[in-house]
């Protein structure tokens, strides 16, 4: 029996709550550890004791999650196509799917980079700088924009291994660079002199590392290995490309467009907000990371059975994530809320940024359970391929209607409605995916009484 026929074995027979929680603690630990050097630069930064500084990391924030958002959709897209070509047992296509999907992103990471750099200053302003934070801004993206090429080819490595279920080799490559990036931001940051930028220098290092582990991990084991010469310029694979990968782009870059509109609506009240709400973006970002991790171990189980055409394992799976995560978010919110003011005064020690960032952070605990039905549900929908629902239920959390409540709310409720925005655009979120996710679940039921 060849390793690849071992690992269909190993993603279609065992239990599948067993199954996923082994795929989802590597995926787990490298969200987390990739959400702990987010927050490292914010930490730091916080330490030069200046509203500005940690208002530009808040500003830069939305970039990178720019330049995640075409990572993610080079890898969900080729990595959803893989597994289930994977579970039909087709490692050909898998292999030239792996291939057009990497050396995609890498080209699109140097597109961003040049045009990035020749309009630094534009693109600082327009993701929501002040004139204070203008100077800190520019000195933190120009070097960020450096690592682009490598940061989008990274996120597709590690996607794609993922998806193969060999999660343990992307979790080495993600936390090296993790751990290396939180000892390299103070001695570049205070060390060496380098201020804010020193943050941007750790950061893009950091990624390299991690890039160049991940490209090690392909190599490894029954992982599909990637050869320029398996690339295929043609449009089914990128069609199949944007059906897989379309959600995450929605997600992530709707998500980079509400962080410049959630800037741009606190700048009238002045660099403490904007450093407040960009404190509550990584607290809640790490907090909803292993949430994230726990779908991706639910990943590549739904792709190799579904692919398998074992809808039962599929969804037996999905109501496995809901269920416990639910009880995992009520304890983290729970935690969140009552510890609200010293998690905030972490980053930034100033009173008026921790009075802003607590009362948001809290509204935000309210909510947060919700996402145990919203991210399973996008996740699975997305690698079965239904593109239509997966990119809205992606979209409906930081777009369809968060954009609306952040520009809307402070009209209304002034500041509080900018604190509020979050919470009210999960609520109308999770409203709407419950019934999208049902009706989909009852058209796998459908194929599957027409397969007997």
């Amino acid at each position: 029996m060849d390793q690849q026929e071992e690992k269909f074995i190993r993603m279609t027979q065992p239990p599948v709550g067993g199954l996923i929680l082994r795929l989802a603690v590597p995926c787990i630990v490298s969200m987390l550890v990739t959400t702990f050097y987010n927050m490292a630069d914010t930490f730091f930064v916080g330490m030069l004791k200046s509203n500005a500084a940690t208002g530009a990391v808040g500003v830069v924030f939305s970039m990178m999650t720019i330049i995640q958002a075409v990572g993610f959709f080079f890898g969900h897209g080729s990595g959803n196509y893989i597994s289930r070509q994977l579970g039909s047992k087709n490692y050909d296509e898998a292999s030239k799917m792996a291939a057009t999907g990497f050396f995609s992103a890498l080209t699109a990471g140097l597109l961003i980079c040049i045009l990035g750099q020749i309009f630094l200053r534009p693109l600082a302003r327009l993701l929501g700088s002040t004139e204070t934070i203008l100077p800190y801004t520019e000195a933190y993206l120009r070097v960020i924009l450096i690592g682009a090429p490598w940061m989008t080819a990274s996120l597709v490595l590690n996607n794609q291994l993922r998806f193969q279920g060999s999660a343990s080799y992307a979790m080495v490559g993600i936390t090296a660079g993790a751990v290396l990036n939180i000892a390299l931001d103070p001695i570049m940051i205070f060390r060496m002199n380098l201020g804010v930028a020193g943050a941007g220098w750790a950061t893009i290092i950091s990624q390299l590392v991690s890039f160049c582990l991940l490209l090690a991990g392909c190599r490894k084991g029954s992982n599909v290995h990637l050869h320029i010469r398996n690339v295929q310029f043609k449009g089914f694979y990128y069609k199949m490309i944007v059906k897989g990968g379309l959600p995450s782009l929605a997600r992530q870059g709707l998500g980079s467009l509400a962080t410049i509109c959630l800037n741009q609506a606190c700048r009238g009240y002045g660099d403490a907000v904007i450093a407040a709400m960009g404190v509550v973006q990584r607290i809640t970002q790490f907090g909803g990371s292993a949430m994230i991790g726990f779908g991706q171990g639910f990943q590549p189980v739904c792709g190799f059975n579904y692919g398998a055409k074992l809808y039962k394992r599929v969804k037996d799976g999905f109501w496995f994530c809901v269920k416990y995560s639910f009880l995992f978010l009520v304890v983290v919110s729970a935690l969140g809320y009552v510890f609200a003011p010293q998690l905030i005064a972490l980053f930034r020690d100033d009173p008026e940024v921790i009075a802003c960032g607590t009362t948001a952070l809290r509204l935000q605990c309210l909510t947060f359970p919700l996402q145990s039905w919203l991210i399973p549900a996008n996740m699975m929908e997305q690698t079965i391929g239904r593109t239509i629902p997966a990119t809205f239920l992606a979209a409906a959390r930081q777009g369809v209607f968060f954009i609306p409540a952040v520009l809307i709310l402070p009209l209304i409720m002034k500041l509080l409605g900018i604190q509020a925005a979050q919470s009210v655009a999960d609520i109308l979120s999770f409203i709407s995916a419950v019934p999208i996710q049902l009706y989909v679940m009852k058209t796998m039921d459908r194929e599957s009484i027409q397969r007997k």
